[in-house]
This record gives structure tokens, sequence and C-alpha cells, in this order.
């Protein structure tokens, strides 16, 4: 592995000012891959610095939508070309299977090349005419950037999740402070020499790794960040709107969630069991939007049921750099024991254990757990009602669509939820009627840039992707202008 132990800062590599730095730590092999720069408050001072004087002084706000539309492509392709070298960093920082990586990252490189074409159309529609009732005025609505923004982004995909955010808000003109997980901090550092590669002016990106407590603190904390972006768990999302709103920040969370399933009597098993195994042990269930709650219909629950449980037992673990394996260690130690915890939750709340669990024999280092699938759960317990995020299903039987409905809208968090049925009026009615942000029909987890993803109640506010995405970035102001040789009469008659 290379050296992460500076920070990117004003289109430079520097030093931590007090030189800290911490371990990255491969969950396969439980051993050191990296020593990565520890920012302060200090470094981040700096980064904030460095942003505001490209923001108020720099090319990049002032530039056309099409020159920036330019670098970001070259961003992209800096990516693409990086693909295998960088999915191998990502695989060993965060423990994915290697397709998993490789999707991930190509999906990175599309985001820079989707907002390069939404940077370009700025062009032609960053002014607007405003029709107004009295023709001695006129007034236009111009979209501005919003300034200096600061982005923190979780551990679970790691430099997807920095070009959802780093993409939208260098296509709209603003400046950016990126600080990532510390567990998984390697892709976002080299996202720093990508974009200088492409020749994107000093300042104007600027990424400061280290921890929460540190880096990430100092950065919602700061006055001179305008806008704050926060990708991550309710408890830290609910801190960071606290300390934004002393200054008024604009803030968009993307928080939690504890998406339903709902799988109706018609629905064809096989595809069933194939769309509630994507939904739940993708990036071994490492994923906020995961359909961790799954309501089968009684008609078909025990039959689903064996034939889930048949199938979660073939599921290849492993390293992720190991051709097959489809489910990958828990990222971190610490994860590790908070969805043990949880198992064992279960247990002690009378839900029913059907498989996983335990660590797979052959593995003897790592955070390696069985998949897991807990049936009979109780709409009352914890593992019901909290997320886990770690490969641990839970399900229930329903009678009908009322009770399925009500049971999968009871909850805190409203991020996505999918229903599955051969009959699509039904898929429709249910879709309008479920509270959540993003509904999936007939499949679970299929994230397109180009649609709006984000949550209703505790998942977070504001929508990111699409052109809701970059309008996160964007402030609109109201220009009015009076047109008339005659004065207007309030004083000077």
């Amino acid at each position: 592995m290379k050296s992460y132990d500076q920070l990117f800062i004003n289109g430079r590599w520097v030093s931590p000012v007090k030189g800290g730095t911490f371990e990255t730590i491969d969950p396969c092999t439980e051993r050191v891959i990296a020593s990565v720069a520890a920012a302060t408050a200090e470094d981040v001072d700096l980064a904030v610095k460095a942003a505001r004087e490209a923001f108020d002084h720099g090319p990049w706000p002032r530039m056309s939508g099409a020159e920036r539309g330019a670098v970001l492509r070259k961003i992209a392709s800096g990516i693409r070309a990086r693909l295998p070298e960088l999915a191998e960093v990502e695989v060993r920082d965060n423990g994915k299977p290697l397709p998993e990586a490789l999707w991930d990252l190509g999906d990175a490189a599309g985001c820079f090349e989707f907002y390069a074409g939404l940077a370009e159309e700025l062009d032609g529609k960053a002014e607007n005419a405003v029709a107004l009732p009295d023709d001695r005025f006129s007034s236009i609505a111009r979209k501005e950037p919003v300034g200096v923004a600061g982005a923190i982004i979780p551990w679970n995909f790691p430099m997807l999740m920095a070009a959802w955010k780093v993409a939208p808000a260098l296509a709209a003109g603003c400046t950016m402070v990126l600080k990532p997980s510390e567990l998984t901090p390697l892709t976002a550092l080299e996202l720093g020499n990508i974009a200088a590669a492409a020749e994107l002016p000093a300042g104007v990106l600027n990424i400061v790794t280290g921890f929460g407590t540190d880096a990430g603190a100092a950065l919602s904390e700061h006055p001179g960040i305008d806008k704050l972006a926060f990708t991550g768990s309710v408890p830290t999302g609910s801190k960071i709107m606290q300390t934004a709103a002393r200054d008024i920040k604009n803030v968009s969370l993307e928080l939690g969630g504890k998406s339903p399933f709902i799988v109706f009597d018609d629905s064809d098993i096989e595809a069933a069991v194939e769309w509630i195994m994507f939904g739940i042990f993708w990036n071994q269930g490492q994923v906020c939007s995961a359909t961790s709650r799954v309501l089968v219909q009684r008609g078909i629950y025990e039959r689903l049921l064996e034939r889930l449980t048949d199938e979660v037992r073939k599921i290849r673990i492993g390293s992720g750099l190991e051709d097959g394996v489809l489910l990958g260690p828990i990222v971190s130690r610490g994860q590790y024991d908070k969805v043990q915890e949880a198992l064992a939750r279960g247990k002690l709340e009378g839900a029913r254990l059907v498989t996983g669990g335990g660590r797979p024999a052959h593995l003897k280092t790592g955070y390696f757990m069985e998949p897991v699938v807990f049936a009979d759960v109780a709409e009352t317990s914890w593992i019901w009602r909290e997320e886990i995020f770690g490969p641990v299903v839970c399900i229930r039987p329903f009678e009908d669509e009322a009770q399925a409905l009500r049971s999968a809208n009871d909850s805190r968090f409203g991020l996505a939820a999918a229903v599955m049925s051969k009959d699509l009026e039904r898929c429709d009615r249910v879709a309008r009627a479920l509270r959540a942000g993003i509904v999936w029909i007939n499949c679970s987890q299929p994230t397109f840039t180009e649609a709006p993803w984000g949550g209703y109640k505790q998942s977070g506010i504001g929508r990111e992707l699409g052109e809701w995405g970059l309008n996160n970035y964007l402030e609109t102001k109201q220009i009015t202008r009076y047109d008339s040789d005659k004065p207007w009469g309030w004083y000077i008659k």
C-alpha cells in the first residue's frame, strides 16, 4: 500500500499540523494496511480557508458550466483508468467482494459524468425570467452556488458516497471540504490525486481524514462552511443538525433506515428469494436502504422461508478478492460486535433464528459471520425496529394488504421500501401508500444516478442524485429591475 499520511489541502499534499496518524485495518486479515493522516481542528481550518479563498476569489465559481463539466469528465476518466487498482484498495479497506467494488467505482465515475452534463446544462438554465403583474418591472430567478460545502461520508461505499456529494457540489460551482470515514479513507484520498490530475483548481476540493470527534466535529462547527452534507447514523445526523442550527447552515442529511419488503402470495417464490437476498446481503447488509424487514403473506410464508434458508446457506463467504465470494467480512471489529449484540438480543426477544450468525469454519481470521435469517419476529422487538447494519434479515407473516401496510409504515424510519406481486395495480397502490422516499416494485436496491435518493421521517432531510442532488448546492436569487422612466411616485410626485 502507498503512504496515506498527508492531507489534500489547497491542491497540495500536506502533513497534519500536529503530525498525527491512525491505522486502517483490512477486515479480512485484521492486519494494518496503511497509516493515515489524522486531521485536527487546525487542519480543518486550513482546508476551509482554502475552500473559501477558492470560492471567493478563484476561477471555479466563475467558470462556465461547460468548463466545469470538462473537469468533471476528466475526473470520471481518471477513476475509470485506475478501476482495477482502486477496486482492490476498496476491497482491502472495506471488505466488500471485488465485483461489488468494481460496480461501485464504475457508478462513481458515472456520477461525475452525469453531473458534468448537468453543469453544462446550467449555462442555459441558470437564469429564468419571472412573469410579473406590473410591466414597469422585470425580474429573473438566478441559480448560484451555495458557497463552501462540507461533506462527511460513511464507510459502506467509500468512493461512491464521495462522488454523490463531490460531483454535484463541483458541478454547481461550489468548493468543498470532504471528510471520509476513518474506517475507509483510502479511495477518498486517491480522489485527491485524480482531481489534481484533472487540473481541478487549487482549493476547490480539499480532503481531510481523521476521527469524527476531531475532524468531523470541527468541520460541522466551522463558521466558514455554508452548507453541510452528511450521510451516516441518526444520532450523528442529529448532532450535526443541532450544530448547524447555531449558524443557520444549509443542511442535507441521509440517515438510517429499516426498510420493509412486502411479498404478496401471488409472487414467484424464486424471484422473491433472489431479491430478498440482494436486498439484505449486498455489501454484507451494510446498506442504509437494505430491505431488512420482510413481510410475507401467510399463504407462501413457510415455503418462501424454506427456499430462502436453503439459498442463504449456499452463499460463499470469504475474502473479497477471491473468485465467487458473495459475502465479505463486516467492516470493523466494532461493527462486528454490534451485529453480534443484535443477534443475541433477537434470540432473547424470542425471534426464531433459522440460520446463520456463527463464524464460517474455514475462516480463522477476519470479521466474518454467516448471514442470518430470523423468522416470526415480533413487531415490538428491537431487531424489527432498529437498524442492525449487517447481514441480518427479519421476517414475519401478514394476512392482507392493510395489515402489511400498517406494519411496513410503523417505523421512525422512511428511507426505502419494496413490494412484490404479479398484480401491478396492487403494487402501484401499495407503493403510493408506503411512507418512504424510495420504493421498489418487484425488485430491491437498484439505484440510478438520475433518480432522487433520500428518505422520510428520521431517515433524513433533502434528496441526493439527479437534478435534486445538484439543487442541494444551489441558491436561488431574485433580481428585479424597475424599467419605467417615470418616478415610482411614493415620495416624489
